[in-house]
């Protein structure tokens, strides 16, 4: 990974750190709810605005710990296990959980290791709000952290906010057509080789720019634009959170 929160945050937690997160059977805050987690068998004028932003801030000195493999993602194709047959080997499921399991638990795998994937997820995106917001946000909109959504939207919706950030953001690419909305961005933990360009019709330049102080930028994309391109900012985000 190419930031380092992201590569502090994306070893496995041990399992204290997991059961700190563990869901309640009647909140929506698992990471302060003291259930047991069951126990897995299984692992608007053209051109940008350049005003520097702060630094990112420093991470939290209580880093996730690893301890072995990752539990695996339910992405497998094929029959689910009905939601009325999703029980773990040891302990219970709280109500959240079994909501969050349902059509997500292939046949044969055991449910409590595609809950620990989106608790590990959870316990993540917990780590990197500490640490920087904008990483946390960044890290969704970049696909780094790819089931952020069902995780969120079932097991941490304290986190929600970032996600619907998210769904308004850029990655690093090109950006054109229905999937380009004006609007004022910054970038969220660029590298020190950020690049952008924004064309108009019949690719005329609106506005280009670069960066290689690492800090975060601000960039305005015009009405007018048609194709936003980045390279090496990781993320550009809304702001005011929407774009």
């Amino acid at each position: 990974m190419r930031n380092t929160f992201l590569a502090c945050a994306g070893v496995v937690l041990t399992a204290a750190a997991l059961a700190a997160c563990g869901s309640s059977a009647d909140g929506n805050d698992p990471e302060a709810a003291g259930a047991q987690r069951p126990a897995a068998s299984g692992p608007a004028a053209p051109g940008p605005s350049t005003t520097a932003a702060t630094e990112p801030a420093t991470p939290p000195s209580e880093e996730p710990e690893a301890s072995g493999e990752s539990a695996p993602a339910a992405t497998a194709e094929g029959p689910k296990t009905p939601a009325d047959e999703i029980t773990p080997a040891t302990g219970t499921f709280t109500r959240k959980q079994k909501e969050y399991l349902k059509d997500r638990v292939p046949k044969g795998m055991d449910p409590a290791a595609v809950l620990q994937t989106g608790q590990e997820t959870c316990d993540k995106l917990r780590y990197l709000v500490k640490a920087d917001r904008d990483t946390a946000v960044g890290a969704i909109v970049t696909g780094e952290i790819p089931d952020a959504k069902d995780a969120v939207a079932g097991l941490c919706t304290q986190h929600q906010d970032l996600v619907d950030e998210a769904a308004y953001g850029y990655p690093d690419g090109k950006h054109s057509g229905k999937n380009l909305r004006p609007g004022v961005y910054r970038s969220a933990s660029p590298t020190t080789d950020c690049s952008w360009r924004i064309e108009g019709e019949g690719g005329k330049e609106l506005a280009s720019g670069a960066s290689g102080t690492g800090k975060s930028r601000s960039i305005t994309i015009p009405d007018s634009a048609v194709t936003f391109t980045s390279t090496g900012c990781y993320a550009w985000l809304p702001e005011g959170g929407e774009g």
